[in-house]
């Protein structure tokens, strides 16, 4: 979710990379579901493991607020639930708090210089660049 809120606010302006300490062969349906009812699509996103060579070279890395290990700093951390076994309603909850940070760390990336950042629920990994922003 974080990644996806991010390239929305961001556009071309941020690379965001998502990944986590859990790989599956299909993203969460619920997660899905409730991007889904906010006009995103994200059912051919696949959860990806960290890695830490790609982590290394990010500017930024943002923790959802699981335990995560592998990374060499955590930047911030958002604290979020886990969505997975929660209900609709929570996994909504949850989609509106994501898409809220996202909407603030876009708007603070936008006036940085051209950089790379990163999350998990992992990490997100986000770059900088230089270049028009969607509005939103």
């Amino acid at each position: 979710m974080a990644e996806a809120y991010l390239r929305y606010f961001a556009g071309d302006s941020v690379v965001a990379l998502s990944a986590g300490t859990e790989a599956a062969k299909a993203p969460n349906e619920g997660v899905v579901a409730a991007m889904a009812e906010d006009g995103i699509d994200i059912s051919n996103a696949l959860p990806k493991l960290i890695d830490p060579a790609v982590a290394a070279r990010a500017d930024l890395i943002v923790t959802m607020g699981c335990d995560v290990s592998g990374l060499d700093r955590v930047d911030d951390d958002w604290s979020l639930p886990d969505p997975k076994g929660a209900s609709p309603e929570r996994v909504r909850e949850i989609r509106d708090m994501t898409k809220s940070r996202a909407r603030v760390l876009a708007g603070q990336l936008s006036a940085a210089k051209p950089s790379t950042m990163g999350t998990s629920r992992g990490a997100l990994q986000a770059s900088v660049r230089r270049a028009s922003r969607r509005s939103s």
